[in-house]
């Protein structure tokens, strides 16, 4: 099932070439009366006539996820908070971060819309258990659901959709971000977990969007060799379906830094990972993503035939969320 290298040239030659937005397009302290010091973990969908996109914070406690709106992809206003601290004592009380929600299409170029499944809209987050710090673990998932998009409720208060409870060893000590994907009569959720400092992808399959059931071929996504760019961490993983093949977009961790990675799959569980980054860590001269370029969210828009892949870049202006285009936006 491995893809041949010039197969896997051919389907990542469309998402490289990048041009870069100058600056943060949310801050790490965006005036949205939330007192974040660093924003993370950018998903950018369409409602209506606008474009929404849920954001992370950190405000020294943990995470918390707040909303934002746009017209035109590059100029946000936030409208407030989403998603706050679960209550003392549970899986989510340190903190929510929005990664992923049911879409209508997972088609690259699909519009990127909100579905409903037995009537509710449905968003997947990455939690976790303590405040005082940043992703402290182990992280586990929890479930929401929405009857408009607007307000969003738990799915449960006191029990995750997925945790280090039978874990294996590659995912022992924490379960991270989510990404759901609806294909063959089933939900699929990529996740990438960690043993120790190494972090890997693997999948878990439900038909209720609240019990999962482990794939017995995971991790799908395994660390390159040493010295490539995803040495120690391949996470975060955004699949998405590309003509007759599927696209994962991840990132990776090595030679110094994070770096935007892609792999590739004929059948959603076997993958092959192209060894160059889509998008290095330093592409931004202003030193905007000089440290880390990771944890994407890439949608298409029609109206001027561009990608947009947002990720959370960290460098010399701090942690924020930070854009990339296929097409120069002057």
């Amino acid at each position: 099932m491995e893809i041949d290298r010039a197969t896997l040239v051919q389907w990542t030659a469309p998402y490289r070439g990048w041009h870069y937005y100058p600056d943060h397009v949310i801050p790490p302290a965006p005036k949205d009366g939330l007192n974040f010091k660093m924003t993370d973990c950018p998903l950018v969908w369409r409602q209506g006539d606008e474009w929404r996109m849920f954001y992370t914070g950190f405000d020294d406690r943990g995470y918390q996820t707040a909303l934002a709106v746009s017209r035109d992809l590059v100029h946000w206003t936030p409208k407030g908070l989403v998603m706050s601290f679960g209550a003392p004592g549970m899986f989510d009380h340190g903190g929510v971060a929005f990664c992923t929600a049911l879409f209508d299409s997972y088609d690259v170029r699909g519009p990127r819309t909100l579905k409903r499944w037995n009537g509710k809209f449905w968003a997947l987050y990455s939690c976790y258990p303590k405040q005082g710090g940043y992703e402290l673990r182990p992280g586990a998932q929890g479930a929401a659901w929405s009857e408009d998009g607007e307000t969003w409720h738990r799915a449960s208060d006191s029990m995750p959709i997925l945790s280090i409870e039978g874990a294996a060893a590659w995912e022992k000590d924490c379960i991270y971000a989510p990404w759901l994907v609806e294909h063959d009569g089933k939900f699929w959720n990529f996740y990438n977990a960690a043993n120790g400092s190494i972090e890997q992808t693997g999948i878990v399959n439900s038909t209720d969007l609240l019990h999962w059931t482990r794939y017995p071929g995971n991790p799908i996504i395994k660390n390159g060799p040493p010295g490539s760019y995803d040495e120690q961490f391949c996470s975060d993983g955004k699949v998405l379906h590309d003509g007759d093949h599927w696209v994962m977009f991840y990132f990776g961790v090595g030679k110094g830094g994070a770096h935007i990675m892609a792999a590739c799959s004929r059948d959603v569980y076997h993958w092959t990972s192209h060894p160059e980054p889509l998008y290095k860590a330093g592409g931004n001269p202003s030193g905007l993503d000089k440290q880390y370029a990771h944890k994407i969210s890439l949608v298409y828009n029609q109206e001027n035939d561009t990608f947009y892949m947002f990720y959370c870049a960290v460098g010399d202006k701090g942690r924020g969320i930070g854009l990339i285009t296929s097409k120069s936006l002057e």
